[in-house]
C-alpha cells in the first residue's frame, strides 16, 4: 500500500484508549532520512485492516516518542496499533503469557525474563533470516545475536529477542573547562586513565568522585564498575559464564575485576572525601563534585542517564561531556561497551507481528525516534547525523565502534545475586573487606 509522499492527515489508531490522530512528524520524503527504506517496506507491506497489539516498558514522554515512530509503521503497513504499557509490566506480561492472553509482540528491558518466557513456550523463534541480518547489520552483531538467543522449551538456542533501543553505561564524565585549565588530555586507553589519575594527584588534585548511595540499592554503581572492568580484563565469554555462575564469582578472573575497581575507589587520595565516603555518598550527589570551583573531582564513571542529576543549567558538551571508558591497550580486547537495552520479541504470531519485526530492520523505524531523544542504535546503516542532539550522536558512535556488546551483568543474574549480594557486597568491599572475601560471600548466596 503505496502511501502519499506528504502525508499531513495521516490518522493513527495508537494507545490503549483508542484512536489518536496526529500527523507524522517528519514529511515523508523530506530530511536527510532513509526514505528508501520506508518505500521498500511500503511496497512490500500490505496488512490494510489489521492490529497489531503492543506491550512495553514505555510510558509518559516516552511513549509518546514510541507513538511517533509506530505511526509510520502504521502508515506504510496499514496495521492498526494498540501500544500500551504498565507500572508492573514486568509482571503484568508473566500475568498475560499464564492466562493465554498475551500482545502480540512484548519489549522488555530484561533478558532474563525473556529467557523464562522462552523456556516456557511462550515466545516464537524469529528465524535464521534475522538471526543473519542482526549479525551483519548491527555493529558488533554477534554479540546482538546472542543477547537476543535463548533456549526454547526443548533446549535448543535460537533467536526469539530483537534489540531496539539500546543504552550506553561505558562513559566517563568531566569538565572540559576543568581539563584545559589543568592540560589535561581525554585518555584513549585504560592505561592512560590510570597514569591520568596519578597526574590529577601528583598536580595537588582529586580525580574520581564516586558515590555508591541509592536507599535500599546502596552499591548497584560499583557493579557497573565490575563489569565494565571485567569486559576489560577478560575475553567477552569469560564475562557471558560469569552472569550464568558457569564461572564461579570467586574465580581469580572475577576477583581479578574488583580488585581492579578497588585500586580506584578504594585510594583515599584517588576519590573526592577519601574511600570511606565511597559508600555513604548518594550516587545522584556524587558527580556535583565535577563543578565546584576548585572541582572536588574530575572524573565520573557513570551511565547516560546521570546529566539529569547534574546542577540545574549544566549543558552537556559544554559544561559536561563525556569520554568511553577505554580498553586496556596491553590486553588486546577491542572496544567492548556495557550497556542495556530493550528487546522486541513476539508471543501471538501473526502477519502484522512478523511485520513488525520486519519494520525494525529498516533504518528509518530508527531514524524516526534518533531525531527526537533518548534512543541510541547499533544500526550500521542509520545516517548518525539525525540524532536529535550531540549527545547522543556520540553516544551512538560509541556503540558503532563497539567490537563486543555486553548486557548489564547484574541484571543478567538472579535476583537475589544481580540486586542482592553483589550490591551488599561492593558496599563490604569498599568498606574494607578484600575482593576474595567478598567474591565467596557472593558466591555462596548464588541460588543452587
Amino acid at each position: 500500500m503505496m502511501t502519499r509522499l506528504y502525508v499531513s492527515a495521516a490518522v493513527l489508531a495508537l494507545g490503549a484508549q483508542g484512536a489518536l490522530a496526529q500527523d507524522l512528524k517528519f514529511p515523508i520524503g523530506e530530511g536527510a532520512f532513509n526514505w528508501d527504506s520506508y518505500k521498500a517496506f511500503d511496497e512490500a507491506t500490505n496488512l490494510e485492516g489489521q492490529t497489531l497489539t503492543i506491550f512495553g516498558p514505555w510510558r509518559g514522554e516516552d511513549q509518546v516518542l514510541v507513538e511517533v515512530m509506530l505511526a509510520y509503521f502504521t502508515a506504510a503497513s496499514g496495521v492498526k496499533v494498540n501500544y500500551s504499557s504498565s507500572e508492573n509490566y514486568e509482571q503484568q506480561i508473566v500475568i498475560d503469557a499464564q492466562a493465554g492472553s498475551p500482545p502480540d509482540i512484548a519489549i522488555l528491558p530484561q533478558p532474563g525474563l525473556i529467557a523464562d518466557l522462552v523456556k516456557r513456550g511462550f515466545v516464537t523463534p524469529l528465524g535464521e533470516d534475522t538471526q543473519k541480518w542482526l549479525a551483519e547489520n548491527y555493529a558488533a552483531g554477534d554479540s546482538w545475536v546472542g543477547l537476543g538467543s535463548y533456549a526454547g522449551p526443548d533446549g535448543t538456542k535460537a533467536l526469539y529477542a530483537f534489540p531496539y533501543k539500546i543504552d550506553v553505561k561505558s562513559l566517563v564524565w568531566y569538565s572540559p573547562e576543568n581539563f584545559e585549565d589543568a592540560g589535561y588530555e581525554v585518555p584513549q586507553t585504560m592505561e592512560e586513565l590510570k597514569a591520568l589519575t596519578e597526574q590529577i594527584v601528583a598536580d595537588g588534585g582529586t580525580p574520581w568522585c564516586i558515590g555508591l548511595g541509592s536507599g535500599g540499592a546502596t552499591g548497584w554503581p560499583a557493579t557497573d564498575w565490575v563489569e565494565d572492568l571485567m569486559l576489560r580484563t577478560q575475553p567477552a565469554d569469560v564475562y557471558d559464564r560469569w552472569t550464568t555462575n558457569e564461572l564461579a564469582f570467586n574465580s581469580p578472573e572475577v576477583v581479578g575485576a574488583i580488585e581492579d575497581f578497588g585500586w580506584f575507589a578504594k585510594n583515599d587520595a584517588f576519590v573526592a572525601g577519601g574511600a570511606a565516603a565511597v559508600a555513604s555518598t548518594d550516587f545522584r550527589d556524587s558527580p556535583k563534585g565535577l563543578f565546584n570551583s576548585p572541582p572536588q573531582c574530575y572524573l565520573h564513571h557513570q551511565a547516560s542517564f546521570i546529566p539529569s542529576f547534574f546542577p540545574e543549567g549544566t549543558v552537556v558538551g559544554q559544561d559536561a561531556d563525556f569520554f568511553y571508558f577505554p580498553a586496556y591497550a596491553g590486553k588486546d580486547l577491542g572496544k567492548p561497551v556495557l550497556g542495556a537495552g530493550t528487546l522486541a520479541f513476539i508471543t501471538q504470531d501473526t502477519p502484522a507481528a512478523r511485520a513488525f519485526i520486519e519494520w525494525l530492520k529498516t533504518p528509518i523505524a530508527h531514524e524516526v525516534w534518533m531525531a527526537q531523544k533518548s534512543f541510541l542504535t547499533p544500526l550500521k546503516t542509520v545516517n548518525a547525523d539525525l540524532y536529535g542532539d550531540p549527545t547522543m550522536k556520540k553516544m551512538g558512535d560509541i556503540l558503532l565502534n563497539a567490537t563486543t556488546f555486553r548486557f548489564d551483568g547484574s541484571d543478567l543474574m538472579p535476583g537475589s545475586v544481580g540486586a542482592g549480594s553483589f550490591w551488599t557486597g561492593m558496599v563490604d568491599f569498599v568498606g574494607g573487606k578484600s575482593a576474595q572475601e567478598v567474591a565467596d560471600a557472593i558466591q555462596a548466596s548464588w541460588p543452587k
